[in-house]
């Protein structure tokens, strides 16, 4: 039976900056620019943005999927079709939170008034190549592109995405060995006193959080401005090597069943000796987070950590004041004789 080509007419490719765009956005938008298409992704979240998709969802939704519809309403008009994957669990511990699995029905329920279309496929295992390649070239031949160019622009697609990965790990890297030789020089300089001053040693301060909540300035920025402007080095769980912390969280939890809560367990436990603090960030009511951050807390010892919900109706000058003594205190630990490393 020859392939469909309902999608052939689709030349503008709407993306919603949102969820998983921030983990897989590079193999996006890479893939549809190889096949011929216009990209358009939406505009940085603001609060119009997350002003619309809290009107736009239902309560029970946590916040980061209120956002995430936001973006897909910002992109109504300004393309021919949104893309918005299937995301389901095809390994029990590989999977995705199952908002994920429904987006794509989401976005079309929601916006059914509208006409909006929806360029979709469906990823079993993110983990795979194979597996994402498969519907990836399906997708492709339902645009009306060859199967030897659908390869080519997934081929592209999947190294550049490994190539973003990478260059962020290695840069965390050298940030980690710098953050290393500066607590050295500071207790070379405290003339073995047994501490270095608060002003001298650095501090390296993990945020683990989902990419989407990590990297999104309207809704983590104050956590990360804060611990900025303290003078503390900020570590990015999710900006390591994604393989690499994937196997180090079987040492936390051999039946957890989601990928990037693996991820960043995994990153805790490679980075908990080179860090002086933790700041776990969650979106009201994430599934997910609510157990592993509850894991994460009475599981990893001898690390401070600091655990905070955002939600849509909260403001950020109490979180500024958590952040900011959460800091005070590790600097009076440094004060006391405190210093990791």
């Amino acid at each position: 039976m020859p392939q469909a080509t309902d999608w052939a007419d689709v030349r503008v490719v709407g993306i919603p900056r949102a969820l998983l765009f921030y983990r897989f956005g590079v193999l996006w938008t890479t893939f549809f620019e190889g096949i011929g298409r216009t990209v358009v992704v939406s505009d940085a979240t603001d609060k119009a943005i997350a002003d619309e998709g809290e009107r736009l969802s239902v309560d029970e939704c946590c916040l980061a999927s209120k956002v995430f519809i936001g973006h897909v309403a910002s992109l109504v008009g300004r393309c021919d079709a949104v893309f918005v994957p299937s995301y389901p669990t095809g390994d029990h511990r590989a999977g995705f939170c199952t908002k994920f699995q429904s987006a794509t029905d989401m976005v079309k329920s929601t916006f059914r008034d509208q006409h909006l279309r929806v360029v979709s496929c469906e990823v079993r295992d993110a983990r795979k190549m194979k597996d994402v390649r498969r519907p990836f070239e399906e997708m492709a031949a339902r645009m009306g592109v060859s199967p030897r160019d659908g390869r080519r622009a997934f081929k592209a697609a999947w190294d550049a995405q490994e190539a973003h990965d990478k260059a962020l790990s290695d840069a965390q890297v050298r940030l980690m060995r710098s953050l290393d030789e500066r607590r050295a020089a500071a207790r070379g300089a405290a003339g073995g006193a047994g501490a270095a001053s608060a002003d001298a040693a650095p501090l390296g301060i993990l945020v683990v959080a989902h990419p989407y909540i990590t990297h999104d300035p309207y809704l983590s920025g104050a956590v990360v401005d804060a611990l900025s402007d303290m003078g503390a080095t900020v570590v990015y769980a999710d900006a390591v090597d994604h393989d690499k912390a994937y196997k180090k969280s079987f040492e936390f939890s051999d039946t957890m069943p989601w990928l990037i809560n693996r991820e960043l367990i995994g990153a805790i436990l490679m980075l908990e000796d080179h860090i002086d603090g933790i700041v776990l960030i969650s979106a009201f009511p994430c599934g997910p987070d609510s157990m592993t951050d509850d894991a994460i807390m009475r599981c990893i010892q001898g690390t401070p950590i600091l655990n905070l919900m955002i939600d849509a109706q909260s403001g950020t000058a109490g979180v500024e004041t958590r952040v900011e003594s959460f800091v005070d205190i590790l600097r009076f630990q440094q004060k006391g004789g405190y210093v990791r490393g």
